[in-house]
């Protein structure tokens, strides 16, 4: 999984990570330093962490996921998945515990001061988060629903949450090999199951002909709406499905305008993701126009659109009542 080099400062533990996205034989590999320093508060006399990203060229947790990832594919290419109900409905597989226990295992590892909160942890409690400042954020399998229907889409997010924002994010998709990076201080790009690095930018919408991302599984009557005000003010727009946080992914990657999330998700189902697309140049914010933040007391994203470049006005565009799914 590369290297991991501790060094001593004062108060501090700076942990720098060799990595490789992937293959074994990538000829750039990236180098990502996180310092971690402890200081007595004053005030308080309380330990506060405080985190420094420092701006190397890129980040280590991409290996973490692409191992997650093989562990999915080998549920996802046997008969048993193991499917179980959660307490709200959702389904859980044999692939979101090996994840999961892979993932948190791994981020403990490499940064044991730094808490975790998956999707699968025992409790995402607001009294047990909401002192976290830096957190790790993780969805181990993103699009289990795809996943049972074997329809490929579906991801393993990675995200490093700094005071409510995903200042990093690694989101990877075991079958199609790909790996998407990214953060607004580091640019986005993707690696290629080959370990070929490609960049990611947005595209530049300012009217006309534009293309929306929608869910495969969970469109809504809001989004209808949200197309039709959409044709109405433009042109009819080609709208593509897709499942899990490579929704977000294609709007980094410039290959949609726009992707309208006019129902409900969670903070983990998006951070990854968001980060990507903070890198390639892109937004996320809520029905509003505000940004998207993460460690809220519910745990549950409002409404939100992710889009490219050109300024235009797609709040505009949303209902007004969060009833369309």
């Amino acid at each position: 999984m590369g290297t991991l080099t501790p060094s001593d400062g004062v108060g501090c533990h700076d942990w720098r990570f060799l990595v490789t996205c992937g293959e074994s034989d990538l000829r750039d590999p990236l180098i990502y330093t996180i310092s971690l320093c402890s200081s007595r508060s004053s005030d308080s006399g309380n330990d506060r962490q405080a985190m420094k990203v420092d701006k190397a060229e890129i980040e280590a947790i991409q290996t973490l996921a692409r191992e997650a990832g093989e562990k999915i594919l080998t549920v996802y290419h046997s008969d048993d998945f193991d499917v179980e109900a959660k307490g709200d409905g959702s389904p859980l597989t044999r692939a979101d515990r090996l994840a999961h226990e892979h993932i948190v295992a791994g981020l403990a590892e490499l940064t044991p001061e730094i808490p975790i909160l998956s999707e699968e942890s025992e409790s995402s409690d607001y009294d047990l988060r909401k002192d976290w400042e830096v957190f790790w954020l993780v969805d181990p399998l993103d699009g289990t629903k795809e996943f049972i229907k074997r329809n490929d889409e579906f991801t393993v997010n990675i995200a490093l949450i700094v005071d409510r924002v995903p200042v990093f994010g690694v989101v990877v998709a075991p079958v199609l090999g790909t790996c998407y990076c990214g953060g607004a201080e580091y640019g986005g790009w993707l690696v290629d199951r080959d370990g070929k690095h490609r960049t990611l930018q947005v595209r530049i919408y300012s009217g006309g002909t534009a293309t929306v991302i929608a869910s495969r599984s969970h469109r809504g009557l809001a989004v209808d709406a949200f197309l039709a005000a959409l044709t109405a003010s433009e042109q009819e727009p080609e709208v593509r499905s897709m499942g899990s946080s490579l929704k977000i992914c294609l709007v980094a990657e410039g290959v949609a305008d726009v992707y309208p999330r006019l129902g409900p998700t969670s903070e983990w189902d998006t951070a990854a993701a968001h980060a990507v697309v903070l890198g390639a140049g892109g937004n996320v914010t809520d029905a509003a126009g505000d940004p998207l933040r993460y460690n809220k007391p519910s745990i549950l994203n409002p409404w939100f659109i992710v889009s490219g470049g050109g300024g235009y006005h797609w709040s505009q565009l949303v209902p007004q009542t969060e009833d369309g799914e």
